[in-house]
């Protein structure tokens, strides 16, 4: 029953946040939150240095913002998504700043904490059953790494995995976001859609990472890890490795429909035969098991040459079986540690890789995060130096391959690396330099 014009002079007192949430009332408030001669007004105060704004009265900053001739030019709420593109433009620009800060000895970003920080960002995941009800799983658990962040979800509200048909991963941030304190989890959000699994068969689509007594780990591609109940046959959790590399523009910059489509390479002109091969890449590699880290190395002056491709693949040797100086012995016993409401468990012959593939210029070419399983060669150990089990570990994409080999050593209760080859695809390579290899 209160008239128009005084709800519009209390919304008039209410900063962006508060109006875009009053608008969700019902349709008269939306009508009213979307004045014109409000945002406007926002939206000039939003223009001024702050000195101005303290020295500027109110009064006079609403008698110009209310006398423009724009609020009778534009329609309803034409000045609201002025201010909500401003703001965001403003804030993918601050937040994009931190992310170019690199590291001088890896080359890859350093400001990756600060920058999701800043950004307000978080991750859910949205489960949809066969008849399209939706399921929004939020509040995660996260474990940073030095390339990557592992997003853990669990609950005892998780559906039946009988009934479900897709999984979606979302980044969401404010919409408008505040750094003078903290996020509003009930206020107005952005989505942006990271990756859309499909749970129909999932035993048979996915592959199988590795069990314990209690659950069945199964990997989907990219970087999504499902613990199932061995009793039950239902979602124990849920397990998603993002790799820093475009997780932020992939988390901030797409839409709630759309996946983020990173530009293309603009490939420098190079002074050195196009068939040597790749030449000066570097490569960063994290195994870990979520809350443990195995292995942590970087590898600097990588090349291929002319013979080394074949199969539609360049082959990058970054440890050779027969170099034993460059042998790499891992930290602990593989695994993954998962855990819910209830129970604790560790997932043994699997881990975590993270890897950071940069070209000759530092830009990341190729970077996954995504879990592997092991399995037992039936070769043995033709070493001298180790006689042991051979254990192998392989993970593939459109990309390209990472194939590793393990030695076991009994004695000293410890796995050496005594293999490890990239296999980065022709089409990848060609797309990136603009080449034909």
């Amino acid at each position: 029953s209160m008239p128009s014009e005084l709800l519009l002079k209390i919304f008039s007192y209410l900063d962006a946040v508060s109006l875009l949430s009053v608008g969700c009332v019902n349709k008269r408030f939306y009508e009213l939150a979307n004045d014109n001669g409000i945002w406007l007004k926002l939206y000039s105060t939003s223009l001024q240095p702050k000195w101005t704004i303290w020295k500027m009265k109110s009064k006079q900053t609403e008698t110009v913002s209310l006398g423009c001739a724009a609020l009778h030019d534009k329609k309803p709420g034409h000045w609201k998504k002025e201010y909500i593109l401003k703001q965001t433009s403003a804030f993918k620009t601050r937040v994009m700043r931190l992310v170019k800060l690199l590291d001088p000895y890896t080359g890859l970003p350093c400001k990756n904490k600060e920058a999701m920080k800043v950004s307000g960002l978080n991750w859910i995941i949205v489960l949809k059953d066969k008849n399209g009800k939706e399921h929004i799983i939020e509040k995660p658990n996260l474990s940073f790494k030095d390339t990557s962040v592992t997003v853990l979800w669990y609950g005892a509200g998780l559906p039946c995995l009988d009934i479900l048909s897709t999984l979606k991963l979302f980044g969401v941030t404010p919409l408008l976001p505040d750094q003078s304190r903290p996020p509003n989890k009930t206020g107005p959000r952005r989505f942006s859609l990271i990756a859309e699994y499909c749970l129909a068969n999932l035993t048979e689509s996915s592959v199988a990472v590795g069990a314990d007594e209690l659950v069945q780990l199964f990997s989907l591609s990219p970087g999504l890890l499902i613990g199932i109940w061995k009793e039950k046959n239902e979602i124990a959790f849920v397990m998603a490795s993002l790799h820093y590399n475009q997780l932020l523009e992939r988390s901030i910059l797409g839409s709630a429909t759309l996946q983020y489509a990173p530009p293309p390479n603009k490939p420098l002109l190079d002074d050195i035969d196009p068939e040597y091969g790749l030449h000066d890449y570097s490569l960063h590699l994290d195994l870990h098991g979520r809350s443990c880290m195995y292995l942590c190395g970087t590898f600097k002056g990588l090349f291929c040459r002319k013979g080394d491709i074949e199969n539609g693949c360049l082959r990058l040797t970054v440890v050779s079986l027969k170099d034993n100086r460059k042998h790499l012995p891992i930290i602990g016993t593989l695994g993954i540690c998962w855990e819910t409401d209830v129970f604790k468990g560790h997932v043994k012959d699997c881990f975590v890789m993270d890897l950071t593939l940069l070209d000759e210029t530092g830009k990341p070419f190729w970077c996954f995060s995504a879990a592997v399983y092991m399995a037992l060669s039936s070769k043995s150990s033709g070493l001298y130096d180790y006689m042991g089990h051979i254990y192998t570990a392989d993970y593939a994409d459109s990309e390209g391959k990472v194939s590793v080999e393990f030695v076991w050593l009994e004695e000293t209760k410890e796995y050496i690396i005594v293999s490890l080859v990239l296999y980065v695809s022709t089409k990848k390579v060609n797309s990136w330099y603009g080449t034909n290899y």
